[in-house]
């Protein structure tokens, strides 16, 4: 069946989100009280203010800071990976900017998002944080009236699972099963929100997500049961 996918019509995605505030006591009265009833479902071993540096995996108290993306083209024979990121403070500048990349170059019915757990994470967060935002959902994301079989979304997560629904297997170590070589990088999920609130470096964030969506297609041409694509033909745009 995969085999089947026109691989041009795939963009692979990841994206970092954080927590809306670098500290707790800076969100309103109604968020903190929203946020301690989270905690207290989550975690029983934390205060609010200390389960605040994970804040950014909820849409509601998050916000996106970087959605890298992927697409394969064919090049004088050979497979070529094209990686782009769109990252900003202003999460609606963001939001803006990739949305129009999806309404002008990926808007057909046979067009395709790709994320590692992107239906439980990636997709839904970014409509959601669009919406938050007042802006109007592109097609590939707006589920709404789709049947199962017609909603665009491939997750390798979910491919891996093949059926096991409580199978939770990270892109890290997939790549390891797979052999897929990937840069050894200096930070990961979990100091995104410390990366981005206390030394303010977007650009680390967005280099490190940009790994993970080369990671990402190559362990989908791994599913394929096809060559990786070579390093020299993934070429990141600046």
């Amino acid at each position: 069946m995969l085999e089947q996918i026109n691989l041009e019509k795939i963009l692979f995605l990841d994206i970092e989100t954080v927590a809306q505030q670098p500290d707790f006591e800076l969100l309103s009265e109604d968020f903190k009280k929203h946020w301690a009833h989270k905690t207290g479902i989550i975690s029983a071993d934390s205060t609010p203010e200390e389960a605040y540096e994970r804040a950014g995996i909820y849409a509601e108290f998050g916000k996106i800071v970087c959605i890298s993306v992927g697409f394969v083209k064919f090049e004088h024979g050979e497979k070529t990976l094209r990686i782009k990121s769109f990252y900003d403070d202003d999460e609606q500048v963001l939001l803006t900017n990739f949305f129009a990349l999806l309404n002008q170059y990926f808007n057909t019915r046979d067009h395709l998002l790709c994320a590692h757990n992107g239906k439980e994470f990636d997709f839904p967060y970014i409509a959601r944080r669009g919406l938050i935002n007042g802006m109007s959902i592109p097609d590939l994301l707006d589920l709404a009236g789709k049947k199962p079989w017609e909603i665009p979304h491939l997750d390798t997560m979910q491919l891996w699972k093949f059926g096991d629904y409580k199978n939770f297997t990270s892109l890290s170590l997939l790549t390891t099963v797979f052999n897929i070589p990937t840069p050894k990088d200096d930070i990961d999920g979990s100091m995104v929100n410390q990366v981005y609130w206390q030394d303010k470096d977007l650009p680390r964030i967005a280099n490190y997500c940009q790994k993970d969506v080369v990671a990402l297609a190559q362990l989908f041409m791994r599913f394929r049961n096809e060559p990786l694509i070579q390093d020299e033909n993934i070429i990141i745009s600046t």
